[in-house]
């Protein structure tokens, strides 16, 4: 690092100096270099908020507003059957509450060369679709009299997913306890029950076999590939980003899935952080509302800060507050102050809500300051 910018490490945050490195002109000149650093350190002092800013507020105000007006819609991607993808509000609302189960999960897999050109895209993305048995079936029969079903497979099907009718069997034979199962001569799976209740087994294991897992990624529904700028990205319906993360073609530096719960259990929290800010940042855009950053940094900080995502409701970040009357002021109040009661807690009013509550100055904007003066000597005796 040049010795001018070393000179502004304590005035500048280092992701700020380390970005105006990268983006300095070729040989520019100290005399230069110092006035974009001053202009540079102008921009961001006057960038700060005030001392006694209720930026929480204004914040508030700047999400919640705009957020009202979003549609209240869903996206459907055309040409494929099942594939929606909530937005707008309903996305907002779950991404705030920090929901482990989103309504629609989704990824987009960035692939490696030259899958990322489109060789062999379509096979590829249907590789990583979720795949049970019902889609190779051809027909299912019962032979009442021997408690016997018979599966005959689509050897078309198999084929394009390079499986076989062995491996389904040897599958099967692992799987199912309590039955026998061959392949036959003519590649078709028979499936034996023995016993007094094995006719009623085998009625039973006729639907069942239906939902057997055969391959693809578990959890991925659907799978479509699109072209973005020059190259190919698949977007899914359903999400395992562990399991895709493993495969050999998938650019795992930018693939990524909208359920921040899931980011933060294989990342951690400051991945989550970030997954939170780019959602939001994607709900917003697609419905062309424009809201200052720094907001939106402020929510996500708000919802990490206490090392795991916390919703913003009364069973996330309002349980964090350590003011009694914060709590109780949100939802059930009687249960705060009976807890808060019960173990000498004290509230030191700090914050905004429990000074509003007992009528007394807010800490915030001219209410932030105290006065304090010297009454003179003199002055006091004539008192």
């Amino acid at each position: 690092m040049r010795a001018e910018l070393k000179e502004f490490k304590d005035k500048l945050p280092l992701r700020i100096l380390d970005d105006l490195e990268k983006e300095l002109p070729e040989n520019v000149g100290a005399a230069r270099l110092k006035r974009i650093l001053d202009r540079v350190f102008k921009e961001y002092r006057e960038s700060l908020a005030e001392p006694g800013e209720s930026i929480g507020m204004v914040t508030a105000e700047s999400i919640g507003e705009p957020g009202t007006q979003m549609i209240l819609r869903t996206f459907h991607f055309a040409g494929v059957s099942e594939m929606n993808v909530t937005t707008g509000l309903p996305r907002l609302i779950e991404i705030l509450d920090a929901r482990s189960e989103i309504s629609t999960k989704m990824m987009e897999i960035y692939l490696k060369k030259p899958y990322s050109e489109g060789k062999d895209i379509r096979q590829l993305a249907e590789s990583l679709k979720e795949t049970k048995l019902k889609e190779y079936l051809k027909e299912i029969s019962i032979n009442v009299a021997e408690t016997r079903m018979r599966v005959e497979l689509d050897q078309k099907k198999l084929k394009d997913m390079k499986l076989s009718a062995a491996k389904i069997a040897s599958m099967l034979g692992k799987g199912l306890k309590g039955f026998d199962v061959k392949l036959d001569k003519d590649e078709s799976i028979k499936i034996r029950a023995s016993g007094d209740d094995a006719l009623n087994m085998i009625y039973k294991l006729k639907e069942k076999l239906k939902e057997v897992y055969v391959n693809g990624i578990k959890g991925v529904t659907q799978v479509l590939p699109v072209k973005r700028d020059n190259e190919y990205v698949i977007v899914t319906a359903g999400s395992n980003l562990k399991e895709v993360l493993k495969l050999p073609f998938i650019d795992t530096y930018r693939t990524t899935t909208n359920s921040v719960s899931e980011i933060e259990k294989l990342f951690g929290i400051e991945a989550a952080r970030e997954a939170i800010i780019r959602e939001i940042i994607k709900v917003l855009k697609d419905q062309g509302i424009k809201i200052d950053i720094r907001h939106i940094l402020l929510v996500a900080d708000a919802m990490s800060m206490s090392g795991s995502v916390l919703g913003v409701s009364r069973y996330g970040i309002v349980k964090e507050k350590p003011s009694v009357l914060a709590r109780a002021s949100f939802e059930t109040p009687i249960k705060h102050v009976i807890n808060a009661s019960m173990v000498g807690e004290i509230d030191d009013l700090n914050s905004v809500i429990e000074n509003v509550m007992i009528n007394q100055p807010v800490p915030t904007g001219t209410g932030l300051p105290g006065l304090i003066t010297k009454i003179r000597a003199d002055k006091e005796k004539k008192n």
